[in-house]
């Protein structure tokens, strides 16, 4: 926390001046009961109401007088709160090493599940986007907020051979700023072939980036899971500092076997069926995401239930002046009531 205006700070010595002052109150009101009063009003001014009662109002009053003077230094404080109107691009892998059965029932219907879980879990304001991945990168669903839509894009994943984690980035990026003109084919193959082709021709020029700090973008996020290694298209690192470069930041989740035990079929060796964890918590430091490993699916539903509130609030810059006034407006009324209540004044 900090002060946009400090120099009012000075002006909390207010208060243990009050506490003194009410103190010498109370002395001289016992004072001169003792000189003035009869003994039945002595009586009664001694032992007359609680203790606790005559001091609660002004206690109130003066906890008020605080929290007014602390509002005038403006502070200021890193809040979490909701994000509204963001945007999630959940980049997940279909490679066919995703029908290992080391994740029950296997990875590709535990990631299913799980992000379907993650999707109900959303506030329904926050746009959702699924991209798949695997020799090839395609965007099988829009952002949206239609969680049928999103449901039914997940049911209809389809396998294939290779994992290009770095093309799910970039292809996620595109999807999140279609203005910019971002061009995987033109990325993989040159300008030739990702240039002004009549394929090409309704896209948007390519567009200069400046590079913000990583982390900084709140309007949107990309949840990358996967199980292995990139073996083909853009390398991750490349792809990460382009996320890095517009803000984005990109949760990592790593799914299955860490050593390549799984056995090896349909001519895959195990070294493609090791997850390649070193590279995705790169991904994540590079971007100021956060790097998740799920063994197995019950984990996984985990991972996906913390991503689900990580990506609801994000922390903001929040001035605590107008809390703070409101609080001391509540304590005044209060204590104002509790001595008419009690005192049939206002003490």
């Amino acid at each position: 926390m900090y002060f946009l205006a400090p120099e009012f700070l000075w002006l909390l010595l207010i208060v243990p001046g009050l506490v003194l002052l009410y103190l010498w109150l109370m002395r001289r009101k016992k004072k001169l009961a003792l000189r003035y009063a009869s003994l039945a009003i002595v009586r009664q001014a001694m032992a007359g109401d609680p203790s606790w009662r005559r001091h609660l109002p002004p206690a109130l009053l003066l906890v008020a007088i605080g929290l007014a003077l602390l509002a005038a230094s403006r502070p200021l404080a890193n809040i979490p709160l909701p994000t509204a109107g963001a945007t999630i691009v959940l980049a997940m892998d279909v490679s066919l090493s995703m029908r290992a059965t080391d994740v029950k029932p296997n990875r590709l219907v535990a990631s299913q599940e799980a992000a379907k879980a993650f999707l109900a879990e959303l506030p329904p304001d926050i746009k959702v986007g699924i991209v798949t991945f695997a020799g090839s990168t395609q965007l099988v669903q829009a952002p949206t907020l239609n969680r049928e839509s999103l449901v039914a894009a997940i049911d209809r994943f389809q396998m294939q051979r290779g994992t290009a984690v770095g093309n799910a980035i970039v292809v996620s990026l595109a999807t999140l700023f279609p203005d910019e003109g971002i061009d995987l084919g033109e990325m993989t193959f040159g300008s030739m072939a990702g240039g002004r082709s009549l394929d090409n021709k309704n896209k948007p020029p390519k567009k200069e980036v400046t590079p913000v700090a990583p982390g900084s973008y709140k309007s949107a996020a990309i949840i990358l899971l996967t199980d292995g290694r990139r073996t083909t298209g853009i390398d991750t690192e490349e792809a990460s500092k382009m996320a890095a470069n517009r803000g984005v930041r990109v949760y990592a989740v790593g799914l299955g076997t860490i050593d390549g035990a799984v056995p090896a079929y349909e001519g895959w060796t195990s070294i493609y069926m090791k997850l390649d964890e070193p590279s995705l918590r790169a991904v994540a430091q590079t971007t100021q995401g956060e790097y998740y490993y799920a063994g197995d699916a019950e984990a996984l539903k985990g991972v996906y239930t913390q991503l689900s509130s990580r990506v609801q609030v994000e922390k903001k810059e929040t001035e605590l002046s107008a809390l703070l006034a409101l609080m001391a407006a509540g304590l005044s009324i209060a204590a104002a009531a509790l001595s008419l209540l009690w005192f049939n004044r206002i003490v």
